[in-house]
């Protein structure tokens, strides 16, 4: 099917409400549009390019880690969590009470995305391992009474009642037939379609069916990245596109919404694959600045603690991997006295290297701030 000849679906009567019904999507799908194709093809050589960055960067797991949180904090954010990236990459004890239930929605997507990145190595990404998922991110937090992990028995919405709904997805009883059809899409090799555009296609498939009763914006973005892993288009979860639809948020909602009453699948398409070419290109470039930040510490300010720069140069590959420490864990993991890990400490706060968060003077939190910079920019 040509996409300039797609018909998103039907709005259905149901008891005092209409529903969206879309049509099915598994089946070839053919980009005409000149402009299109060149933006696809302009994503695939973005995605090229930082599937490369990553095989040329040592100790890309921590790096990754970080990634990880920035999706989970901005993801979460869209659905109105408040959470820094030091909370998030802190340990439950260091979250103030009031704070702990967004902490905990975070680092719930963080648990998610890594359990479900190691499932993929024994399943492929199916509902089953999107239940899986779903029920990770629902855990012991809001949502959790809405039956974590099972596709919805009920009418949902999108706002704050049925008669003031924003959008209305399909009826329970269609959702889970619309899943199969999306599953087979995903893995059908019968049919010629384009990576990103496949995916493209199957979140705004997923968005529109609406297939749990919470969670499906997270699990949606989320479902992105698995399947570009599960594909090997990408060879490790580099790319998140939360930040991107964060920060364009009306946009992007605008543009669900167009497909949905407007037919306008080529709207949606150029946004995403705007989304992917801007998103790659700040990836790598976000590589590159943590190399050149760990060069520069690690030319320049450690030689200036003399016999003490072996273990800051193995204290500092720890913080790339855990940037919000506390003395304990430095001590832990150093496997030294608490009088060496504390001068090793004050030697990086004069380093500019570490800075104090708490204020306290006992229980203080150390936090490698000019790297959570870089992803917070």
């Amino acid at each position: 099917m040509d996409i300039r000849d797609f018909k998103a679906g039907t709005y259905k009567k149901q008891y005092e409400y209409k529903s969206f019904s879309p049509e099915a999507v598994n089946h070839e799908w053919i980009i005409t549009d000149g402009k299109l194709s060149t933006l696809l093809s302009e994503a695939d050589r973005k995605i090229g390019e930082l599937k490369a960055a990553g095989r040329w960067i040592a100790d890309i797991d921590y790096f990754i880690r970080m990634h990880i949180a920035k999706e989970a904090m901005t993801s979460s954010r869209i659905e109105g969590t408040q959470t820094t990236m030091e909370e998030a990459l802190a340990n439950s004890a260091d979250i103030l009470p009031e704070r702990k239930d967004d902490w905990r929605e975070v680092n719930n997507y963080i648990t998610a995305m890594n359990a479900a990145e190691q499932e993929l190595r024994k399943l492929p990404l199916s509902n089953r391992l999107l239940k899986n998922t779903h029920k990770m991110l629902l855990a012991g937090v809001r949502g959790r009474q809405k039956n974590p992990g099972e596709f919805r028995k009920s009418q949902n919405w999108i706002g704050p009642s049925l008669k003031e709904a924003a959008y209305i997805p399909p009826v329970h009883t269609e959702a889970e037939i619309l899943m199969s059809d999306l599953e087979q899409f995903l893995h059908n090799d019968r049919i010629q379609v384009a990576p990103l555009l496949r995916i493209a296609i199957a979140h705004y498939q997923f968005e529109t069916i609406h297939p749990f009763l919470d969670g499906n914006g997270r699990l949606g973005r989320l479902l992105i990245t698995l399947y570009l892993v599960s594909q090997n288009i990408l060879e490790k979860p580099t790319l998140y596109l939360s930040d991107f639809f964060e920060r364009n948020r009306t946009q992007y909602y605008d543009c669900l919404t167009r497909v949905r009453e407007k037919n306008d699948l080529g709207g949606w398409l150029r946004f995403f694959f705007a989304g992917v070419i801007e998103t790659a290109e700040n990836s790598v470039k976000t590589f590159e600045k943590i190399l050149q930040l760990r060069r520069e510490i690690e030319s320049e300010r450690l030689p200036r603690i003399g016999k003490r720069a072996a273990n800051g140069r193995f204290l500092l590959g720890f913080l790339f991997r855990s940037p919000v420490v506390n003395r304990k864990e430095l001590q832990t993991f150093l496997d030294c006295s608490e009088s060496t890990a504390g001068r090793l400490i004050a030697d990086f706060v004069e380093l500019g290297i570490l800075r104090e968060i708490t204020g306290y003077s006992r229980n203080r939190r150390y936090v490698f701030g000019e790297y959570i910079d870089i992803f917070n920019k």
